[in-house]
């Protein structure tokens, strides 16, 4: 084999070896989806919380009080067009751990309306019991005003682990955003629904953080049974991931 041969094909495995490594740096912020756990008193008609609640530095809204928080830590703010988002209570309130009826109350959010989350601090870790997952439901993930990246249904809803009976079968499941690096962290969150249907979630789990969100390391996770869970799910999400990145590697030829 001749030397420009030899070169050549080192030159196309630098290559490729490079746009597998930038597929993966440009993931900014990452998703798991899990089940969630009971409320922090064992309650299972609230909706399904974050595995992280009772971590330090975790502050969880539930909108029980019946209204979005507007001062402090998170400040919601609606922009109403439709005239009916808002915190409500009914069926369609997002499931349980193990599917189980939500008698709380949730965030609802219709056909072309948004809600702004403004944080205080940065986060690093976003979490939400989502459900019934329909389309058009998106999030967005900001660093001031700079998109960092947005979420759809389209990514959520093939991997829901729950398919609740009293949402006609529909998706659930608790969402857990998290940064991959200090680049990734963020203190603005948006919640919009575009076209028909709604944008149902409960129980947001907010960690303050200015660097990589740890939570998901095997000795950082708060139980030895949560970290087996988390241990399945994630080794689906790095399956996808992989086969993400090995597409983008073709792609680059």
């Amino acid at each position: 084999m001749s030397i420009k041969k030899i070169a050549s094909i080192a030159a196309l495995s630098l290559s490729a070896i490079s746009s597998f490594i930038y597929a993966g740096s440009a993931q900014a912020i990452s998703f798991q989806v899990t089940t969630g756990i009971a409320g922090l008193n064992g309650e299972t008609n609230q909706g399904a919380f974050s595995e992280f609640s009772k971590l330090s530095g975790t502050t969880t809204v539930d909108f029980n009080s019946g209204q979005a928080p507007t001062t402090g830590f998170a400040k919601y703010s609606f922009e109403n067009t439709s005239g009916t988002s808002s915190v409500r209570s009914d069926v369609w309130a997002p499931a349980g751990a193990n599917g189980e009826v939500n008698d709380g109350k949730y965030l609802a959010v219709f056909s072309g309306d948004k809600v702004t989350i403004n944080l205080s601090n940065y986060l690093n870790y976003f979490g939400i019991d989502w459900g019934a997952i329909s389309s058009g439901n998106m999030f967005s993930f900001y660093n001031g005003d700079t998109l960092i990246k947005s979420f759809t249904t389209e990514d959520v809803n093939p991997v829901a682990p729950i398919r609740a009976s009293q949402h006609g079968g529909e998706g659930n499941g608790f969402l857990h955003f998290y940064s991959d690096s200090s680049n990734d962290i963020f203190n603005k969150i948006v919640i919009t629904q575009t076209g028909g249907g709604g944008f149902e979630s409960d129980n947001h789990s907010f960690h303050s953080g200015t660097d990589k969100f740890t939570g998901f390391d095997p000795q950082s996770v708060p139980e030895p049974s949560i970290t087996l869970g988390m241990l399945a799910v994630g080794g689906m999400f790095l399956r996808k991931r992989k086969n993400e990145k090995l597409q983008s590697v073709k792609q680059s030829y």
